[in-house]
This record gives C-alpha cells, sequence and structure tokens, in this order.
C-alpha cells in the first residue's frame, strides 16, 4: 500500500491526493504535521531515496535556514531524531512505494504509480478507452493521414 506525507497547506499534497482519487488509487496518508513521524518511517523513506537525505529536506525551510544546518556535518541519528522534531524541514508530498519514493508533485512521474494495466495503455486518462476524448482524437489523426 502507498503511503502518502502530506501537510494540509501543500499544494502538491492537494494534486497527488486529487490524482490517486481520480485513478482511485489506494493509499495511506500521513500528516506529518499532526501525526509525529517515526525513526522506521524516515529510515524507510532515506532507504527508497535515490541520494538519501539531500532528496526530502527542503534547504528553503524556516527551520533549515534558522538552525544554519550542515547536513553532511550531522550522523545519520542526529539528523532523523532532527527531522523527527522538526518535520517542516521535509520536502512533500513524499510518496513511498514499495520500493521507491516520489518527491513533490510531477505530472509525468506520478504516473509510476498508476495499476500496470492502466499504464500499459496507450491512454491512460480514462478508464473506458471507448469513450475516451484522447484516443477518439488520436483516431481522427490517425484515419486523416490515411487517407
Amino acid at each position: 500500500m502507498l503511503k502518502v506525507y502530506t501537510s494540509p497547506s501543500c499544494a502538491s499534497c492537494r494534486k497527488v491526493k486529487k490524482y490517486f482519487k481520480d485513478y482511485n488509487i489506494q493509499y495511506i496518508e500521513k500528516n506529518i504535521l499532526n501525526t509525529k513521524l517515526t525513526r522506521e518511517d524516515i529510515l524507510k523513506i532515506v532507504m527508497r531515496s535515490e541520494n538519501g537525505f539531500d532528496d526530502i529536506i527542503s534547504t528553503r525551510s524556516k527551520v533549515f535556514r534558522e538552525k544554519n544546518l550542515q547536513v553532511d556535518n550531522m550522523k545519520i541519528g542526529e539528523l532523523v531524531d532532527f527531522i523527527i522534531e522538526n518535520p517542516n524541514i521535509l520536502r512533500r508530498p513524499i510518496i513511498v512505494a514499495d520500493n521507491e519514493i516520489q518527491v513533490g508533485y510531477n505530472d509525468d512521474d506520478i504516473t509510476l504509480f498508476l495499476p500496470l494495466e492502466i499504464r500499459n495503455r496507450e491512454c491512460f486518462h480514462c478508464f473506458d478507452e471507448k469513450d475516451c476524448p484522447y484516443i477518439k482524437e488520436i483516431s481522427k489523426i490517425k484515419n486523416s493521414n490515411c487517407n
């Protein structure tokens, strides 16, 4: 099951939730401001990220700037504890799947979370291909090129 780490005022978080709702993708939402993150949560996220903590920490966050953090000089345990106490330092949303994560919202990358049968279609905007306006338009173009 997908887990999505969000915060209430995050526009990208709302986009992800809408996308998942539109495609009927089940997920568990964890609001990082209302529910305290655990060491396990953070370590699972970091282990799936390509660049470790660099992928999930927002260097533009107020806390990051105020504390003048030097992430490279911190031990993993110290950094995990800091994130638990200061969850606003995290970029959002963070979508965690079995083997990977996506940080933020990206129109192209989020298709990774679509079920395989939808991803393999030429068009995954609709569940019923015969009524899909995208496929109808593609068909018109293909047919007009044949004449």
